[in-house]
């Protein structure tokens, strides 16, 4: 197959790594994978090393210029499916595509659990304009049956999927001599782009005494962040590691990973890594998570924006070893039998034929 995807985010997370490792997976198996971005994205950048090339639009807001130059690309060169993935994107290939007649389906992926506005004008986005919808969880697929009325016919729950070959449990002390942390040092790690959403100053002000933090990662929040580890009076006990191309060793070197977002979550990539990787988790119900953070199960779930419950948490798997054992194991299971690499690959490959099946 011929698979465009369009994306008009500037910025970097699991969204634009989704979009990058699914199309690896394709273009292994044969299928021709085009990328249409702005040149000024992150996504622009990082494409090549995931062995795409990808094709330069002005398609970071909504404007003439990047309708007109989205509506040339799909004339010049047809395809059998465009996948978009952000809002902006999302409604500028619509209207392209509708001038032309619609040549080609376009299949609109939901990576995240905002809510869709219930007006006219999303309804025909979401509805005549888009053949399938994609969404990364479950209750994604149902907020779109339910509060927007959309037939589930049409929608498709495909989780990111990881390497789970890659991402497993490693050597602690290993991990942590080849990044040079402390050896004896009880860890608490999170890896999360640092939007306000993703509850790094939750986490903060919950750091038990006796831990210390590492936070893999970086984006707008940084400063603030930085600011309120001085005003804690903890810089002795947080190390800011910025983005890391490869996060498997980071996960290996942690005793607990924490994940306390209150908004905007589907199924966060970086949970999957780090309960492949065995390790005691503690986060939140928000979007997808409840179907990877089971409570008692295979994580520890707190109320979201609540220090007090998540400094309990950590410290209940810090006093409790035989329950972070048993914690990070079964989320090691639950993650590999549901939330596979290849089986997100095989779904969305499913999905696209489909689409262009029936549109022919």
């Amino acid at each position: 197959m011929r698979i465009v995807h369009t994306e008009s985010s500037l910025g970097w997370g699991g969204q634009e790594i989704r979009i990058l490792s699914e199309s690896q997976g394709l273009a292994r198996r044969g299928h021709d994978i085009r990328l249409l971005c702005p040149p000024e994205a992150r996504i622009f950048a990082e494409a090549p090393g995931w062995g795409l090339q990808p094709e330069a639009v002005p398609i970071a807001r909504k404007s003439w210029a990047g309708f007109s130059s989205l509506r040339k690309k799909f004339q010049e060169r047809r395809c059998d499916v465009v996948s978009t993935h952000s809002s902006t994107d999302s409604w500028l290939s619509a209207l392209a595509l509708a001038s032309l007649g619609r040549p080609q389906p376009m299949v609109r992926t939901r990576h995240i659990s905002a809510p869709v506005p219930r007006n006219p004008f999303s309804r025909w986005l979401y509805t005549r304009a888009t053949a399938r919808i994609v969404t990364a969880g479950e209750a994604l697929k149902q907020e779109l049956v339910e509060r927007n009325g959309f037939s589930a016919q049409r929608i498709d729950s495909v989780p990111t999927g990881i390497d789970t070959e890659r991402f497993r449990p490693g050597e602690r002390m290993a991990a942590r001599e080849k990044l040079g942390l402390p050896r004896e040092k009880t860890l608490v790690g999170i890896v999360a782009t640092l939007r306000s959403w993703k509850g790094h100053r939750f986490l903060l002000r919950a750091l038990p005494e006796e831990a210390g933090l590492v936070i893999v990662g970086d984006g707008p929040q940084r400063p603030m962040l930085e600011a309120q580890v001085g005003e804690l009076k903890i810089r002795h006990k947080v190390l800011f590691a910025g983005n890391q191309r490869d996060v498997v060793p980071w996960l290996q070197s942690f005793d607990l990973f924490a994940l306390p977002s209150y908004a905007n979550e589907g199924v966060p990539q970086a949970l999957i890594q780090a309960m492949l990787v065995g390790l005691p988790c503690v986060t939140t119900n928000i979007g997808s998570m409840a179907e990877l953070a089971i409570h008692e199960k295979t994580a520890l779930v707190v109320q979201p924006q609540d220090s007090s419950a998540l400094a309990a948490a950590l410290k209940r798997l810090l006093q409790d070893k035989n329950l972070s054992q048993t914690l990070g194991a079964a989320a090691r299971r639950h993650c590999a039998e549901r939330f596979s690499y290849e089986r997100m690959v095989d779904r969305m490959e499913a999905i696209y034929r489909e689409a262009a099946d029936a549109h022919r």
